[in-house]
C-alpha cells in the first residue's frame, strides 16, 4: 500500500517539475564583441609630408623635362633672334661747311642672336646748299688796304669744287645691342627700348673736281667706314621707331690739297618693321 502511494505521488509531480524546467530563462547569450579602438590619426605634420614627398630627394633626371616644360619668365616685350628688321629711313647730314645732305633709303637687317644682327644699307642722298657756306673775296682797296666780302655762294659755285655733295651711299654694317631698357611714361605705362652699336664699311658716291676742262663736275666712287649707336623704342611687338647716329669717314678726291679725309655726323630716324610679325618660339 505504501509503495502505491509513493508511485501515485511520483507520478502526480511529474508535470510541476516538467514545467519548472521550462519556465527556466536560457543561458544568456555571450556579449557582443567589443568593437576595435579606431586607428589613430597621424598628426598634420606627418599627413603633409606624406603628400608633398620628401624634397630633400628630388631625383636630378626630372628636372630637365620639366625646366624644358616650363619656359622662363622674361622681361623683354620685343624679341629679335631669328627675324628680319626692314626699316626705311630719313637722315640729314650734321655740321656741314659746304653741303647739307637730305638722304633717304633703308636698312635690312638679320638677327642671328637675340643682340647681334648683320645687315645691308642703301640711301639717295640730295645735296643742298649749307646755310654755314661761304665764299669769301679779297680785293685791293688802292690805297694799300685790302678790303674782304663774303657772301653765300650758289649752288653752282660749289658743284665739284667743295667738298661733301654725296649723292649715293651704300654698305654692310654689324649690330651689336646689349642693352634692353624700359622708360616710365605715365604711373602704369612703360616704353620699352633698346640700345645698340653699329660698325660697318660703306661705298660712297661723290660729285667732284672733274678730270678735263669743261666739265663742272664728276661722280666718283671710294670707299669707306661708319661707326655709331642707336636705339629702338618699341611701339608694339613687330614694330619699332629707331633713332641713329653715325659717322662716315672716307677719302675724297679734292682740288687742293690733292686728296681729303671727311668726316661726315648724320642723324638717321626711321621705322622697322620685323619679319615674321609673331615672336618666334624659344
Amino acid at each position: 500500500m505504501m509503495r502505491l502511494l509513493r508511485l501515485l505521488l511520483a507520478l502526480s509531480l511529474l508535470p510541476v517539475v516538467a514545467q519548472a524546467q521550462t519556465d527556466k530563462p536560457a543561458a544568456e547569450k555571450p556579449a557582443a564583441e567589443k568593437p576595435a579602438a579606431a586607428p589613430r590619426p597621424a598628426s598634420s605634420t606627418g599627413s603633409s609630408e606624406s603628400e608633398a614627398g620628401d624634397v630633400s630627394e628630388v631625383d636630378k633626371d626630372d628636372l630637365g623635362p620639366l625646366r624644358e616644360r616650363i619656359r622662363p619668365v622674361s622681361g623683354h616685350l620685343f624679341l629679335k633672334r631669328g627675324r628680319f628688321e626692314i626699316s626705311p629711313s630719313a637722315t640729314i647730314s650734321l655740321r656741314d661747311a659746304f653741303f647739307r645732305k637730305y638722304i633717304f633709303g633703308a636698312t635690312f637687317t638679320y638677327f642671328p642672336t637675340e643682340t647681334f644682327g648683320v645687315g645691308l644699307r642703301a640711301g639717295y642722298s640730295i645735296p643742298t646748299v649749307s646755310g654755314a657756306a661761304q665764299i669769301c673775296t679779297f680785293t685791293d682797296s688802292g690805297s694799300g688796304g685790302v678790303s674782304r666780302g663774303c657772301n653765300a655762294p650758289t649752288f653752282e659755285q660749289l658743284d665739284g669744287a667743295a667738298p661733301g655733295q654725296l649723292t649715293l651711299l651704300g654698305g654692310v654694317d654689324v649690330q651689336w645691342a646689349p642693352i634692353y631698357g624700359k622708360i616710365s611714361l605715365l604711373a602704369e605705362s612703360f616704353a620699352h627700348f633698346d640700345m645698340y652699336g653699329v660698325l660697318g664699311a660703306s661705298l660712297v658716291q661723290y660729285k667732284g673736281p672733274p678730270d678735263t676742262a669743261g666739265v663742272q663736275s664728276t661722280s666718283r666712287m671710294t670707299a669707306g667706314g661708319n661707326v655709331g649707336v642707336g636705339f629702338r623704342f618699341f611701339l608694339n611687338r613687330y614694330m619699332t621707331l629707331r633713332t641713329e647716329v653715325r659717322d662716315l669717314i672716307y677719302v675724297e678726291k679734292a682740288i687742293l690739297p690733292a686728296t681729303t679725309l671727311r668726316n661726315q655726323l648724320m642723324f638717321e630716324l626711321g621705322v622697322s618693321f620685323f619679319l615674321p610679325t609673331a615672336l618666334p618660339e624659344s
